[in-house]
């Protein structure tokens, strides 16, 4: 279920959480983020808390019908929550979407950027942001898994703490569409894809994906105050 909280004029900012069910603190996260007016009120905000409430409750990545909701999002949506989505979507412009993950191999927190105009501008104040706090960032290299086969390296750099993917190589290599690069195309400018390590506690990763949605809001912010 989609909730809007909206300030009349504002630039529009979705959040989710929660497209696959075995990752719980971020929906937990988000709710705490509207809950304690962690939201800056310079933005209006679209919000799918739990976009996968069927693997949600039964602790799997994908939903009821075992299908991987973050790989269905072409075609207008392969999946009824993918549907349901991209239907509330249709003529809504977002100026940056959000999408709050876990990683079960991940030993520290690092995000999904993908370019835009060759540039990737709002992860790396993220990732200052984890460091000031306390909180460890994970090293990426060819040797973590992120889902990219061999074959594709060439589609992301990598940095400490980021994955910066080129989003239109993604769209022709892979088949299933994901969340984030179907928002790029249809609705937003920007998208970032934030992940914290389930081997940290429970508190942590909560903490850890509100400093990272606080860190990303405001830093949209002065992007957009410097034109």
């Amino acid at each position: 279920m989609a909730e809007t909280a909206a300030r009349a004029g504002a630039p529009l900012v979705a959040l989710s959480a929660g497209v696959h069910g075995d990752e719980p603190a971020g929906p937990w996260a988000l709710l705490s983020i509207a809950r304690d007016g962690l939201l800056d009120p310079r933005f209006a905000y679209r919000m799918w808390c739990c976009t996968n409430p069927s693997g949600y409750a039964s602790g799997t990545r994908e939903n009821a019908e075992g299908d991987d909701i973050n790989r269905s999002f072409n075609s207008g949506g392969t999946t009824p929550e993918a549907r349901a989505i991209v239907t509330s979507n249709r003529d809504r412009h977002f100026v940056l979407a959000l999408d709050l993950h876990e990683d079960f191999e991940a030993e520290g927190f690092y995000c999904y950027e993908p370019l835009v105009g060759g540039a990737a501008l709002l992860g790396a104040g993220i990732v200052r942001a984890l460091d000031e706090s306390g909180f460890p960032i994970q090293e990426l290299g060819d040797e973590f898994e992120l889902g990219y086969p061999p074959e594709a390296h060439h589609l992301r750099r990598l940095e400490r703490g980021r994955v910066l993917p080129d989003p239109a190589g993604e769209r022709a290599f892979f088949k299933g569409t994901p969340y984030s690069l179907y928002l790029m195309r249809r609705a937003a400018e920007r998208a970032i894809t934030l992940e914290t390590p389930r081997t940290r506690t429970w508190d942590d990763r909560i903490a850890m994906h509100r400093t990272a949605v606080v860190a990303a809001l405001g830093g949209l912010a002065e992007l957009r105050a410097a034109g």
